[in-house]
């Protein structure tokens, strides 16, 4: 069972997803799939964080949304943790979008493992009125709606839109909790590098940290 963003298309036509399913972005998290409140951070977190995000090859700077909380200070959490440094970009699909966040991409042994990774636990879906994904949208991957019909998040994979011709018609899908405030050349640079049939990058792209800007 699988934490999945289905149905986006890249521009000119279908992308062949991993395995057998067609179209989608699957990741998931076998151990713990329920759903769970995330743990309170002791530091106060502001009520629209942001953050920059360095990888290795360049820098975007993100703001999280107020609309959102549940994810904005879950996300605030694991980037304060150092969760995120170190992880790949392990789904990436020009015209549509670039995925990360599994903590099974620090290990080059578990390549058949990534996109199965999390913190085994979920986070209530937080879908909210007039938040599209737009360009540099920030949005949870999340299992399907057969085997999550609460469309509940996963605990740490996360996606980039890239394209938002590709997937606008996943709005009220899931749960859209932040934007890419300056770096979308990023965005771009990085879904077009070449990549696996599964959408893994050859070269591999890193999140080298997350830090909130003071």
């Amino acid at each position: 069972m699988g934490i999945m963003v289905t149905g986006c298309h890249p521009k000119g036509g279908k992308k062949q997803a991993e395995g057998a399913q067609s179209d989608s972005a699957e990741v998931v998290e076998p151990v713990d799939t329920t759903t769970k409140t995330p743990e309170v951070t002791v530091d106060p977190i502001p009520e629209e964080p942001v953050l920059e995000m360095v990888t290795s090859m360049g820098s975007m700077k993100i703001k999280l949304y107020k609309e959102t909380p549940l994810h904005r200070d879950n996300f605030v959490k694991l980037a304060r943790k150092g969760y995120y440094n170190g992880l790949l970009f392990h789904r990436v699909i020009n015209g549509f979008m670039i995925q990360a966040g599994d903590p099974f991409t620090r290990d080059t042994t578990k390549v058949e493992l990534y996109g199965s990774g999390g913190p085994n636990y979920t986070i209530p879906a937080e879908i909210v009125p007039g938040l599209h994904h737009k360009k540099g949208a920030i949005a949870a991957a999340r299992r399907g709606d057969s085997v999550n019909p609460e469309r509940a998040s996963s605990g740490s994979q996360f996606y980039i839109v890239q394209d938002e011709e590709g997937c606008s018609h996943l709005d009220g899908e899931y749960t859209i909790f932040g934007e890419v405030t300056d770096g979308m050349n990023v965005i771009d640079n990085i879904a077009k590098v070449e990549t696996s049939a599964r959408g893994l990058p050859l070269y591999p792209i890193n999140i080298i940290s997350i830090k909130e800007v003071k």
